[in-house]
């Protein structure tokens, strides 16, 4: 393959593969069609999302379901997995497939003849992956290939996803960040305003993942007190240490990740990128604007 990018050693394509094309993934959280998938399966957001993207673990306890999320209270993650395996994993996979589907179609109109020809290098990059202490991955990874090819190229990305996120909750085991801790960590602002990154706010973070002001502020202060974070009012900023830290995970994640990529990797971006930018163009996702 020849890629029009310049060459990228391969921790540089696993940083440029997550920043890429995880909108494409994202669709499945944030889309016109969410409500009416809601209303079908009498359930609510969180059920929905936990029982959608935990479906492939099966028939399993709530403590595992909230391991493999790992920044998720687990009293949310077992409350809205219990609802979900009362609705029926199965059903809300498929709902979840049917919606996507739909908004695919409207999305990408046209366009949509051109993910066909990515899924077989898609499928060489994902089959080659080590799953060994990835369980969120490895399950995806066990789900069937639906025959929609926009469908099939959701699911790679998928286990993509969830494998890199494996990899990234490994570092933060490694350096002692649990659960809520990281999900604070990563929310503090930067010494460094130019580094780029997604964050979703305090607001956001303790809506979504369950995290009631108590457990905030309790690691706001065990990061305080091991030098990672201060505090201006309202508002956590990561120390020189902090940063330190972490530019040193997110630099082992990308290697971690990018060991098992191929350089050929970043042409498929490249292939890929288009379908992505039609995905941001709709206006659907969070800070995106609708184009055209």
């Amino acid at each position: 393959m020849t890629s029009n990018q310049p060459d990228l050693d391969t921790a540089a394509i696993a940083r440029r593969a997550y920043e890429s094309l995880e909108p494409y993934h994202v669709l499945a959280y944030f889309n016109p069609g969410v409500g009416a998938a809601l209303d079908d399966l009498g359930i609510d957001g969180h059920a929905f999302y936990v029982g959608g993207r935990a479906a492939p673990l099966g028939e399993t306890s709530g403590g595992v379901v909230a391991a493999t999320f790992y920044n998720f209270s687990p009293a949310l993650i077992d409350s809205a997995w219990a609802r979900a395996t009362e609705i029926g994993l199965d059903a809300i996979d498929e709902r979840r497939y049917a919606m996507l589907d739909e908004q695919y179609r409207t999305i990408l109109g046209d366009a949509i003849d051109q993910v066909a020809p990515l899924l077989a290098d898609y499928e060489a990059i994902v089959s080659a992956l080590p799953l060994s202490g990835r369980p969120l991955a490895a399950a995806w990874a066990a789900t069937p290939s639906p025959e929609a090819p926009h469908l099939a190229l959701w699911r790679y990305l998928t286990i993509l996803r969830e494998w890199r996120g494996d990899n990234h909750i490994a570092q933060l085991v490694t350096h002692q960040l649990p659960g809520a801790d990281a999900a604070v960590f990563h929310e503090a602002e930067l010494p460094d305003p130019t580094v780029q990154r997604r964050v979703m706010g305090r607001r956001m973070i303790q809506l979504t993942r369950g995290l009631t002001d108590d457990d905030w502020e309790g690691s706001v202060g065990r990061l305080v007190a091991r030098g990672l974070v201060t505090v201006d009012g309202d508002k956590q900023r990561l120390t020189d240490e902090g940063f330190a830290l972490y530019q040193q995970i997110e630099a082992h994640t990308d290697a971690v990740t990018g060991a098992s990529f191929d350089p050929s990797f970043n042409d498929l971006i490249d292939r890929t990128r288009p379908l992505v930018k039609l995905v941001l163009d709709a206006g659907v996702l969070p800070g995106t604007k609708r184009k055209g």
